[in-house]
């Protein structure tokens, strides 16, 4: 009995021990970003960052309590192989878990969810072409080197030792009467202790530097977590009840308030054709126009002096299935999944591709790369897209890029495209650029900083394209809609959650009536009622899309990534992160204006996703 007590410890004490081993690990992976930190701040993560080790220890401990309990009463060589499996199961998750979040972090500024799978399970290709191969193969060497040393840990202190037989019955269910305890004891660090709360990430959160809660978080927990979170959509995000969430979102869509007289019109035409451009990874700290980065967008700096700036305008996330949802169809990004994974959902909803086509509009769909990463194919389709032209659509010769064609030859096809168009009636046509996404590898070396002359790249694409569309006689009937699909890359990291979300918005074309700019706090989820509107056309069916120039409208930026979210407007900015469940940023005139309202925002997303 003592020896297989002893061994039930042990097992979960090896595990929390490796768990915990990890954090320093992480950290000295990661030793620019944690050089400031002391040896104090190394030990304070790796205390607080124990609840989440102890919780998967308890759940990782159960088979093997369990598989002791069966050993007191059977000698079967089932067992052995059992343990064997198991454990060799256990290390290599343990490894690949590890290995991957060690080196997605760099990339995605969280740890580890079920995210990056959705993004591999729908092309591993276009997954991978962000790194390069060496990366990979470096990362999957270290995966097979962790799993093995992690496999050989196992199988010295706890597969290949057994525990003696014991010879009566007597003694067998004494026995069991102390190993069972034991291994249902488990559920109290699984579950956090007896509070009314149950274990989550929130638990390990205990600095303002979020780069310290961050390597307290325990991946393998974070990963599971996220995976068994993913469809109980009714029950996330419960801040109130639901008459008041009800009361405070009425007052935070368009359908409260009647358009007013004073919506200034933007355009001289109500059927321009229409030229979306999506601009991959775009973010305002690459534009002198709002001080940042200089002689990198000098188009899109051109642009926002030509045509109507939208200046306080942020993204809804992270990531472009959010963001292409976001902008196409007016609906808000979540933090926990994309709707993008779900094609039973992407069908019922609104778009403007839909939209404009039931006035007589072509939707068409240009893209670089592959259009079914991320199941994006399905959603353009149900959007009302009827032509998508993708990577498989250019010549071999063009396809240089890791993420396919660049941009140059995405333009370029556009252009020819718009030449050779006969047809009386209006198109609308969605371009989604490719060339500034990692690795930032670009047939273009104006800039040293390798990130920035992607950018840059990107950024001349856009403006050969411009001037060679102004050429053309449909110029005077056609806007141009330059917006980022999420923030990007330079300069990163971005502590400050507002800082990386802010985007611009730019309209240009020969149906811009003047240059203005427009001041008033709005994100990508505004773009379909404000265009809409411009267009004279009804956008009730976008429930959470606005008008940002009706003055009556209530007007305030919304956006959420995996840790937190936020809601912006004038008089208050206000980010709470879902991880630790605090306020983390509550901020200008009216501190707290935006708390209840933001809650209740998130609540309704949640409810309106469980419903489609």
């Amino acid at each position: 009995m003592r020896d297989r007590i002893i061994r039930l410890l042990t097992t979960y004490g090896l595990f929390v021990i490796l768990f915990v081993l990890q954090k320093p690990l992480f950290m000295g992976y990661y030793h620019t970003l944690y050089a400031s930190d002391t040896a104090a701040d190394w030990l304070r993560v790796m205390a607080h960052g124990l609840p989440l080790d102890l919780s998967l220890a308890g759940y990782l401990t159960a088979i093997p309590g369990f598989a002791l309990i069966a050993s007191v009463w059977t000698r079967s060589a089932a067992l052995s192989v059992v343990r064997r499996v198991y454990f060799a199961l256990i290390a290599l998750l343990m490894a690949t878990i590890f290995v991957v979040d060690l080196g997605l972090y760099d990339f995605w500024g969280f740890r580890l969810d079920v995210t990056p799978l959705f993004y591999f399970l729908t092309s591993p290709k276009d997954a991978l072409a962000s790194v390069s191969g060496w990366f990979v193969a470096a990362g999957a060497l270290a995966m097979v080197v962790y799993a093995a040393l992690l496999y050989a840990l196992f199988d010295a202190a706890l597969v290949r030792p057994h525990e003696p037989r014991l010879a009566t019955t007597r003694r067998r269910v004494g026995a069991t009467a102390a190993l069972l305890p034991l291994t249902a004891a488990l559920f109290i660090p699984i579950r956090g202790g007896f509070n009314t709360s149950t274990m989550n990430l929130s638990k390990v959160y205990f600095s303002q530097e979020r780069r310290l809660n961050h390597a307290a978080i325990n991946p393998a927990f974070s990963f599971m977590y996220s995976a068994t979170h993913q469809s109980n959509f009714d029950k996330q995000f419960r801040f109130m009840d639901g008459a008041k969430a009800d009361s405070l979102m009425a007052l935070m869509t368009d359908k409260a308030v009647a358009q007013a007289d004073s919506v200034p019109r933007l355009l001289n035409t109500t059927r321009p054709d229409i030229i979306l451009v999506a601009l991959e990874s775009f973010s305002t700290h690459l534009m002198t126009t709002f001080g940042g980065q200089p002689d990198v967008a000098v188009n899109l700096d051109r642009f926002a002096r030509e045509g109507v700036l939208f200046s306080h305008f942020y993204a809804n996330s992270f990531r472009t299935d959010r963001g292409l949802v976001s902008i196409l169809s007016g609906y808000p990004a979540q933090p926990t999944t994309s709707i993008m994974k779900y094609a039973e959902k992407t069908e019922h909803l609104p778009s403007i591709p839909r939209s404009l086509k039931r006035q007589g509009y072509t939707p068409e769909y240009y893209y670089g790369g592959d259009a079914d990463f991320t199941n994006m194919r399905s959603y353009l389709v149900s959007a009302g897209i009827e032509k998508i032209v993708s990577d498989q659509d250019f010549p071999r010769a063009q396809r240089t890029g890791k993420w396919g064609a660049p941009d140059e030859y995405l333009f370029r096809r556009v252009l020819d495209d718009a030449r050779e168009r006969t047809s009386p009636e209006p198109f609308l046509k969605i371009v989604q650029t490719s060339s500034s996404h990692e690795p930032y590898d670009v047939p273009f070396h104006r800039l040293d900083n390798k990130v920035l002359n992607a950018f840059a790249y990107a950024d001349s694409c856009l403006g050969d394209f411009v001037r060679q569309y102004r050429e053309l006689p449909q110029w005077k009937n056609t806007l141009i809609i330059l917006v980022p699909d999420h923030q990007g890359a330079y300069p990163k990291p971005l502590p400050d959650p507002l800082a990386g979300q802010t985007i611009p918005l730019i309209l240009i074309g020969g149906a811009v009536s003047a240059p203005r700019v427009v001041d008033t706090y709005a994100s990508q989820i505004d773009i379909a009622a404000t265009l809409l509107y411009q267009l004279g056309l009804p956008h009730d069916e976008f429930v959470f899309s606005k008008n940002i120039l009706n003055p009556a409208s209530p007007h305030f930026a919304y956006f959420a990534r995996p840790e937190y979210f936020g809601l912006i407007s004038a008089r208050n900015q206000w980010v709470y992160n879902l991880d630790a469940r605090t306020t983390s940023l509550d901020e200008g005139s009216e501190p707290g204006a935006n708390a209840e309202r933001g809650k209740a925002f998130l609540q309704k997303l949640y409810d309106d996703l469980a419903r489609r």
